[in-house]
C-alpha cells in the first residue's frame, strides 16, 4: 500500500487516432508492468472490435509502479480513454477518477476538434493538463504548427509541451517524471468513513457485477459489508483488487487508489454508474459528486431475428448497459418485426458498436431499424409530445407543428476545403454561423445542422471531401420548427411500420422513390402483382410494381378452338383476383437489411 503522497491518478485524452493506446503500451513496458513476452500492440484495448477498428471504445484502468528521478517509487493509476465524439461520456467518467490528464496532440495533424472538446472537459473538472506532442519520429511531424495551435486554440503555453514518440518510446520516461511532478497527489482520509465512486462496471458470468471504483475516503477489505448509496442495497465484498492490466486481488483498497470491488450482486440492474459505495456499518453521510447523466441522441429499434431469442436479448442488453451507461433501452413491438426494444445511443458509431457487441459477445442474431432522433410534436391543443419512433407520430390533422433537434457542429479543416465543406453543410439543411482561422492553414467552421441529417453519412463525406484531414465535434443546441412529415411505405396496400420515417418535406419524394426501388429488387415475385408505394398521409408520392409469377395454363392445350384458350386464361385471371384479395406478402429478412442499413439513405 503506497502513501497518499506517492500516488498519482491520471488519464490520457486526445482526438481519435492520435496514439493514446500506443503511448500507454510504452508506459507499461517502461514500468515493467507487463513482461516483454506478453506485450502486444494496443494492450489495453481488450475487445477484438477495438483492435479491428483501431479505436478505443471503453476506458481501461491500469496500475503501474514507477521509480522517478528523485529516487522515490510512485504508484501510477492510468486510465486510457476513447477519442471519438460518440464516446465522450466514457472520457467524462474517467476524468472524475483522476487529478491529472495527459493531453496528446498528433505532431502530423495538430489540434483537432475532439482535442478541444476533451481539454474543455478536463478543465471543467479542474484537472492538471499536461500537453504532449506525440509521433515526433514521423517525417511529416510539424512541431511549429502544434505549438501555434496549442497557444491560439487551447491557450496552453508552448513551453509546457513535452515531446514523445509512442512508437519508439522516446520521451516517455520524461513524461512519467512530469506526471509525478505536476499532477497533485489524491486527497482523502484513510481512517474516515469509506466512500468510493463507481466510474465503470462489467458483468462477469461467474462472479457477477464487477465495479471499477476510485476510493475517495476510508478503506475497503474483502468480507466487508457494503451499501450502494442510490438503492440502499447491502452486500458482502467477495473480492477487492487492482488492474495490472488484468484483475489482481488485494487485501484492501484504500483512499486515493483506483481498483475494483466485487460485491455479491448477481443482477446487472443492481449496479448503477456514478453510484457511491460505502461501508454498511459506518456509512458516509452523503453521496460523492458523480457525473452528469447523459441523454441519448439517436434512437433505433433492435429486434431478434428469431422471436424465441427475445428473453435472451433482454438479458444481454441488461449486461451491456451495465458496461455502457450511455446505452438505454425499453420494450416495444412492431407488426412487421415482432417484439423487440427501442434503444437510445449517443451517435451512429455508438449504435454500430452496440449492435456488433450484441452479435459477437452475446451471439445474438438481430436486426436494427432506421435510426431516428427525438422530435417535439406540438398539438393543436397546445400539448407537446416527444416522439422517438415514427410509428408513434399522432394524426397530422391534430398537429400544429413539429420541431427537430439542432446540433452545433465544430468542423476543423484545412483552408483549401472551406467551399466544399460549406456546400456539404448546406446540402444537409445546415447554416454556417461562424468561421475562425486557427493558423495560416486551418479554420474552424461552426454550423447549426439538424441532428437527423448527420446520422448516416455526414462524417464519412467530411473525411472524403477533406482527404481525411477534416475533423468534427458536436453538441446539442436547440429545437427548431421544420416542415417535417411522416413517410409511410405500403406493400400491397398495407403500411409496414419498420420502414416508416420522419423526413423533411423537400426530401420525402427522393427518399420514398429510393426505398420503393430497393424493395422492388429484394422482394421476390409472388403469385399476384404487388404494388410498393411511398405515401405521405393519403397521398402516394412514389410507386414500384413487383411482377407476378405467371403459370403457363396453355401448356397442355394442344390445338382446338381459340375459345378454349380464352376460357383457361379468364379462369386464371379470376383466380388471381381472388388470391390478391386474401394474399399476404412475405417480406424476406434481406429486404429489411437492404433498406434499413443502406449507406445511401439521407
Amino acid at each position: 500500500m503506497a502513501n497518499l503522497v506517492n500516488i498519482r491518478n491520471f488519464c490520457i485524452i486526445a482526438h481519435i487516432d492520435h496514439g493514446k493506446s500506443t503511448l500507454a503500451d510504452r508506459m507499461l513496458e517502461l514500468t515493467g508492468t507487463v513482461e516483454k513476452r506478453e506485450l502486444q500492440d494496443q494492450l489495453l484495448d481488450g475487445m477484438d472490435l477495438e483492435r479491428e477498428r483501431g479505436i478505443t471504445i471503453k476506458s481501461h484502468p491500469v496500475r503501474m509502479k514507477f521509480t522517478a528521478d528523485d529516487g522515490e517509487t510512485y504508484e501510477l493509476n492510468l486510465i486510457d480513454t476513447p477519442g471519438h465524439v460518440d464516446f465522450t461520456y466514457e472520457v467524462s467518467r474517467s476524468l472524475s477518477a483522476c487529478e491529472g490528464a495527459v493531453l496528446l496532440i498528433d505532431a502530423t495533424q495538430g489540434v483537432q476538434a475532439q482535442t478541444v472538446a476533451n481539454v474543455t472537459l478536463a478543465m471543467r473538472q479542474h484537472l492538471t493538463v499536461i500537453p504532449v506532442i506525440n509521433k515526433i519520429d514521423l517525417p511529416a511531424a510539424n512541431l511549429d504548427l502544434c505549438y501555434t495551435q496549442m497557444e491560439e486554440v487551447l491557450a496552453l503555453p508552448r513551453e509546457d509541451a513535452l515531446k514523445v514518440s509512442g512508437k519508439t518510446g522516446e520521451g516517455v520516461r520524461e513524461l512519467l517524471n512530469a506526471v509525478v511532478k505536476l499532477v497533485p497527489p489524491p486527497s482523502g482520509d484513510r481512517d474516515g468513513r469509506s466512500a468510493a465512486l463507481v466510474f465503470d462496471s462489467v458483468y462477469d458470468a461467474f462472479r457477477g457485477v464487477v465495479n471499477y471504483v476510485r476510493v475517495k475516503n476510508g478503506t475497503f477489505r474483502r468480507g466487508d459489508r457494503i451499501r450502494l448509496f442510490s438503492t440502499g442495497l447491502e452486500s458482502e465484498l467477495k473480492e477487492v483488487g487492482h488492474f495490472s492490466p488484468e484483475m489482481r486481488a488485494d487485501d484492501q483498497l484504500t483512499a486515493g487508489e483506483v481498483g475494483y470491488l466485487i460485491p455479491n450482486l448477481k443482477s446487472p440492474s443492481d449496479a448503477r454508474m456514478g453510484d457511491t459505495v460505502t461501508n454498511a456499518q459506518s456509512p458516509c453521510t452523503e453521496a460523492l459528486p458523480g457525473f452528469r447523466e447523459v441523454r441519448p441522441m439517436v434512437f433505433s429499434g433492435i429486434y431478434p431475428i428469431d422471436t424465441a431469442d427475445y428473453d435472451q436479448l433482454k438479458f444481454s442488453m441488461a449486461k451491456l448497459q451495465l458496461n455502457d451507461a450511455a446505452f438505454v433501452y425499453q420494450s416495444e413491438s412492431s407488426a412487421a418485426l415482432g417484439f423487440g426494444f427501442r434503444c437510445g445511443f449517443l451517435g451512429l458509431l455508438h449504435m454500430e458498436i452496440i449492435q456488433e457487441r450484441l452479435r459477437r459477445e452475446y451471439n445474438m442474431d438481430i436486426i436494427a431499424t432506421y435510426p431516428s432522433v427525438i422530435y417535439h410534436v406540438f398539438m393543436n391543443s397546445g400539448e407537446m409530445i416527444e416522439v422517438d419512433n415514427p410509428v408513434r407520430l399522432p394524426d397530422p390533422a391534430g398537429i400544429d407543428h413539429i420541431e427537430e433537434p439542432i446540433i452545433t457542429c465544430h468542423l476543423m479543416l484545412p483552408t483549401g476545403y472551406i467551399g466544399d465543406v460549406m456546400n456539404l453543410v448546406m446540402s444537409k439543411r445546415g447554416i454556417c454561423t461562424d468561421t475562425a482561422s486557427v493558423d495560416a492553414g486551418h479554420v474552424i467552421i461552426t454550423a447549426d445542422i439538424p441532428m437527423h441529417e448527420i446520422l448516416i453519412d455526414f462524417h464519412d463525406k467530411l473525411k472524403s471531401i477533406t482527404r481525411g484531414y477534416g475533423s468534427m465535434d458536436y453538441e446539442p443546441s436547440c429545437y427548431r420548427e421544420g416542415k417535417l412529415v411522416k413517410l409511410d411505405i405500403l406493400v400491397n396496400g398495407e403500411p409496414v411500420d419498420a420502414f416508416s420515417s420522419i423526413v423533411h418535406v423537400d426530401m420525402a419524394y427522393a427518399r420514398g422513390r429510393q426505398i420503393a426501388e430497393q424493395l422492388k429488387d429484394v422482394i421476390p415475385p409472388q403469385m399476384f402483382q404487388i404494388a410498393i408505394q411511398a405515401a405521405i398521409g393519403g397521398k402516394v408520392i412514389a410507386r414500384e410494381t413487383i411482377r407476378q409469377l405467371r403459370k403457363n395454363v396453355l401448356d397442355k392445350c394442344y390445338g382446338g378452338d381459340i375459345t378454349r384458350k380464352r376460357k383457361l386464361l379468364e379462369k386464371q385471371k379470376e383466380g388471381k383476383k381472388r388470391m390478391k384479395l386474401i394474399g399476404q406478402v412475405n417480406i424476406p429478412q434481406e429486404a429489411f437489411v437492404a433498406v434499413l442499413k443502406s449507406p445511401e439513405q439521407n
